[in-house]
Protein backbone atom coordinates (compact mmCIF):
# COMPACT_ATOMS: atom_id res chain seq x y z
CA UNK A 1 0.00 0.00 0.00
CA UNK A 2 1.50 3.43 -0.91
CA UNK A 3 2.01 5.75 2.28
CA UNK A 4 -0.11 8.62 2.46
CA UNK A 5 1.05 11.71 1.07
CA UNK A 6 2.05 13.97 3.70
CA UNK A 7 2.18 11.21 6.33
CA UNK A 8 5.37 11.92 7.53
CA UNK A 9 4.67 15.56 8.26
CA UNK A 10 1.66 14.98 9.95
CA UNK A 11 3.84 12.19 12.03
CA UNK A 12 6.77 14.66 12.80
CA UNK A 13 4.05 17.72 13.85
CA UNK A 14 2.53 15.16 16.19
CA UNK A 15 5.67 14.50 18.29
CA UNK A 16 6.30 18.58 18.45
CA UNK A 17 2.88 18.60 20.06
CA UNK A 18 3.46 16.12 22.35
CA UNK A 19 6.70 17.56 23.73
CA UNK A 20 4.87 21.42 23.51
CA UNK A 21 3.43 20.16 25.93
CA UNK A 22 6.39 18.42 28.53
CA UNK A 23 8.08 20.51 31.04
CA UNK A 24 11.57 21.27 29.35
CA UNK A 25 14.80 19.93 31.08
CA UNK A 26 17.70 22.08 29.95
CA UNK A 27 20.29 22.94 31.95
CA UNK A 28 21.57 27.19 32.06
CA UNK A 29 25.31 26.28 31.15
CA UNK A 30 27.29 28.04 32.05
CA UNK A 31 25.35 29.79 34.61
CA UNK A 32 23.92 26.59 35.95
CA UNK A 33 26.70 23.60 36.82
CA UNK A 34 26.39 20.33 35.92
CA UNK A 35 25.87 17.44 38.33
CA UNK A 36 28.48 15.30 36.86
CA UNK A 37 29.34 11.90 38.23
CA UNK A 38 32.31 10.81 40.42
CA UNK A 39 34.04 9.00 37.43
CA UNK A 40 33.42 11.55 34.51
CA UNK A 41 36.34 11.75 32.48
CA UNK A 42 36.86 14.98 32.21
CA UNK A 43 41.09 15.81 32.53
CA UNK A 44 44.06 13.81 33.74
CA UNK A 45 45.86 14.61 36.98
CA UNK A 46 49.57 13.58 38.18
CA UNK A 47 50.98 12.82 41.45
CA UNK A 48 54.19 13.66 40.82
CA UNK A 49 55.74 11.79 43.94
CA UNK A 50 53.95 8.37 42.78
CA UNK A 51 55.78 8.59 39.40
CA UNK A 52 58.91 6.01 39.23
CA UNK A 53 58.97 6.81 35.37
CA UNK A 54 58.43 3.21 34.64
CA UNK A 55 57.33 4.67 31.22
CA UNK A 56 54.25 2.30 30.94
CA UNK A 57 51.72 5.25 30.34
CA UNK A 58 53.71 6.28 27.73
CA UNK A 59 54.06 2.87 25.89
CA UNK A 60 50.46 1.76 26.35
CA UNK A 61 49.11 5.21 25.42
CA UNK A 62 47.51 4.25 21.75
CA UNK A 63 47.32 8.09 20.85
CA UNK A 64 51.25 8.19 22.10
CA UNK A 65 50.22 11.63 23.57
CA UNK A 66 52.30 11.13 26.28
CA UNK A 67 55.68 12.27 26.78
CA UNK A 68 57.97 11.92 29.27
CA UNK A 69 61.85 12.40 30.13
CA UNK A 70 64.18 11.82 32.89
CA UNK A 71 67.71 10.94 33.92
CA UNK A 72 68.91 8.76 36.08
CA UNK A 73 70.99 9.77 39.62
CA UNK A 74 73.19 7.78 41.67
CA UNK A 75 72.42 7.02 45.58
CA UNK A 76 75.32 7.26 47.89
CA UNK A 77 75.55 3.85 50.05
CA UNK A 78 73.76 4.07 53.59
CA UNK A 79 76.12 2.00 55.08
CA UNK A 80 79.81 1.80 54.59
CA UNK A 81 80.99 -0.42 52.51
CA UNK A 82 77.63 -1.21 50.45
CA UNK A 83 76.23 -0.23 47.30
CA UNK A 84 75.38 2.43 45.38
CA UNK A 85 72.33 2.51 43.76
CA UNK A 86 70.54 4.89 40.77
CA UNK A 87 67.10 5.74 40.58
CA UNK A 88 65.10 7.58 37.99
CA UNK A 89 64.36 11.21 38.48
CA UNK A 90 61.48 13.04 36.39
CA UNK A 91 62.56 16.01 34.51
CA UNK A 92 59.23 16.39 32.02
CA UNK A 93 55.83 14.33 32.42
CA UNK A 94 53.51 16.00 29.41
CA UNK A 95 49.81 14.93 28.05
CA UNK A 96 48.63 16.59 24.53
CA UNK A 97 44.91 16.56 25.01
CA UNK A 98 44.47 17.69 21.75
CA UNK A 99 45.49 13.72 20.61
CA UNK A 100 44.08 12.34 23.91
CA UNK A 101 40.82 9.66 23.31
CA UNK A 102 40.50 9.44 27.29
CA UNK A 103 40.39 6.02 26.90
CA UNK A 104 41.95 5.97 30.61
CA UNK A 105 44.28 3.06 29.45
CA UNK A 106 47.49 5.16 30.95
CA UNK A 107 45.51 5.74 34.08
CA UNK A 108 44.77 1.37 34.39
CA UNK A 109 48.09 0.52 33.67
CA UNK A 110 49.76 2.53 36.26
CA UNK A 111 51.27 0.47 38.66
CA UNK A 112 51.86 3.30 41.56
CA UNK A 113 48.40 5.49 41.26
CA UNK A 114 50.30 8.19 39.90
CA UNK A 115 47.31 9.18 37.36
CA UNK A 116 43.66 9.84 38.23
CA UNK A 117 40.74 11.51 36.37
CA UNK A 118 39.45 14.70 36.93
CA UNK A 119 35.77 15.52 36.67
CA UNK A 120 37.31 19.02 35.00
CA UNK A 121 36.25 19.69 31.58
CA UNK A 122 36.25 23.58 31.39
CA UNK A 123 39.94 23.71 29.45
CA UNK A 124 39.48 25.09 26.07
CA UNK A 125 42.00 26.85 24.25
CA UNK A 126 41.67 28.72 21.20
CA UNK A 127 45.70 27.61 20.61
CA UNK A 128 46.18 23.97 20.38
CA UNK A 129 49.13 24.33 21.26
CA UNK A 130 47.57 25.30 24.76
CA UNK A 131 46.44 22.08 25.24
CA UNK A 132 49.49 20.20 25.90
CA UNK A 133 49.60 20.08 29.65
CA UNK A 134 53.04 20.01 31.41
CA UNK A 135 53.59 18.37 34.65
CA UNK A 136 52.56 21.58 36.32
CA UNK A 137 49.64 22.27 35.35
CA UNK A 138 48.77 18.37 35.48
CA UNK A 139 49.51 18.93 38.89
CA UNK A 140 47.31 21.41 39.58
CA UNK A 141 44.24 19.53 38.44
CA UNK A 142 45.00 16.91 41.45
CA UNK A 143 43.61 19.75 43.62
CA UNK A 144 39.98 18.78 41.36
CA UNK A 145 40.15 15.02 41.86
CA UNK A 146 37.26 13.95 43.62
CA UNK A 147 37.90 11.24 46.86
CA UNK A 148 36.68 7.58 45.74
CA UNK A 149 33.46 6.26 46.16
CA UNK A 150 33.31 4.31 49.59
CA UNK A 151 32.63 0.64 49.34
CA UNK A 152 30.10 -1.53 50.03
CA UNK A 153 29.16 -2.64 53.61
CA UNK A 154 29.88 -6.09 52.23
CA UNK A 155 33.07 -5.50 50.68
CA UNK A 156 36.38 -7.00 51.31
CA UNK A 157 39.14 -4.83 53.02
CA UNK A 158 41.61 -3.69 50.90
CA UNK A 159 44.80 -5.15 51.56
CA UNK A 160 46.94 -1.80 51.74
CA UNK A 161 44.68 -1.08 54.85
CA UNK A 162 44.61 -4.35 56.52
CA UNK A 163 48.30 -4.23 56.13
CA UNK A 164 48.76 -0.83 57.41
CA UNK A 165 46.45 -1.46 60.31
CA UNK A 166 48.11 -4.87 61.22
CA UNK A 167 51.34 -2.64 61.56
CA UNK A 168 49.68 -0.14 63.57
CA UNK A 169 48.37 -2.64 65.99
CA UNK A 170 51.55 -4.78 66.64
CA UNK A 171 53.07 -1.02 67.30
CA UNK A 172 50.46 -0.22 69.79
CA UNK A 173 51.04 -3.60 71.58
CA UNK A 174 55.01 -3.31 71.79
CA UNK A 175 53.94 0.10 73.21
CA UNK A 176 51.98 -1.25 75.61
CA UNK A 177 54.59 -3.74 77.03
CA UNK A 178 57.28 -1.27 77.29
CA UNK A 179 55.64 0.38 80.84
CA UNK A 180 54.68 -2.71 82.23
CA UNK A 181 57.93 -4.42 81.52
CA UNK A 182 59.86 -1.12 82.99
CA UNK A 183 57.10 -1.58 86.32
CA UNK A 184 58.21 -5.35 87.31
CA UNK A 185 60.78 -5.05 90.15
CA UNK A 186 64.73 -6.24 89.30
CA UNK A 187 65.20 -9.73 90.63
CA UNK A 188 67.03 -10.05 94.11
CA UNK A 189 70.59 -10.67 93.44
CA UNK A 190 72.85 -13.40 95.10
CA UNK A 191 74.54 -12.66 97.78
CA UNK A 192 78.24 -12.76 97.36
CA UNK A 193 80.34 -15.50 98.47
CA UNK A 194 82.80 -15.31 101.48
CA UNK A 195 86.48 -14.11 100.64
CA UNK A 196 89.21 -16.62 101.69
CA UNK A 197 91.51 -19.35 100.16
CA UNK A 198 88.24 -21.67 99.24
CA UNK A 199 86.53 -18.61 97.01
CA UNK A 200 90.00 -17.68 95.49
CA UNK A 201 90.44 -20.76 94.50
CA UNK A 202 87.10 -21.33 92.93
CA UNK A 203 87.23 -17.86 91.01
CA UNK A 204 90.54 -19.37 90.15
CA UNK A 205 89.15 -22.98 88.94
CA UNK A 206 91.81 -24.60 90.98
CA UNK A 207 91.14 -27.21 94.64
CA UNK A 208 91.22 -25.07 97.76
CA UNK A 209 94.38 -25.86 99.51
CA UNK A 210 93.64 -28.94 102.37
CA UNK A 211 93.67 -27.90 105.86
CA UNK A 212 95.70 -29.52 108.04
CA UNK A 213 94.81 -32.48 110.48
CA UNK A 214 94.71 -31.98 113.92
CA UNK A 215 95.72 -35.76 115.85
CA UNK A 216 93.25 -36.05 118.77
CA UNK A 217 95.71 -38.14 121.15
CA UNK A 218 96.33 -36.57 124.20
CA UNK A 219 100.36 -37.18 124.12
CA UNK A 220 100.54 -35.30 120.94
CA UNK A 221 103.36 -32.15 120.66
CA UNK A 222 101.76 -28.72 121.46
CA UNK A 223 102.51 -26.14 119.34
CA UNK A 224 106.25 -24.59 119.41
CA UNK A 225 107.36 -27.95 121.36
CA UNK A 226 110.14 -29.71 118.83
CA UNK A 227 109.37 -33.98 118.58
CA UNK A 228 112.02 -35.98 119.87
CA UNK A 229 113.75 -38.87 118.20
CA UNK A 230 113.00 -42.21 119.22
CA UNK A 231 115.77 -44.07 120.67
CA UNK A 232 118.08 -46.42 118.71
CA UNK A 233 117.48 -44.77 115.61
CA UNK A 234 117.12 -41.05 113.65
CA UNK A 235 113.78 -40.21 112.67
Amino acid sequence: MAPIPGSGLAKGLAVTLRTMTKKSHTAQYPDAQPELPPRTRGVIGLFEENCTVCMLCARECPDWCIYIDSHKETIPAATPGGRERSRNVLDRFAIDFALCMYCGICIEVCPFDALFWSPEFEYAETDIHELTHERDKLREWMWTVPEPPALDPGAEEPKEIAAARKAAEKLAAARATEPAAAAEPAPASEPAPPAGPAATAQADGSAAPEAPETPDTPDAPGAGQARRPAEGGSE
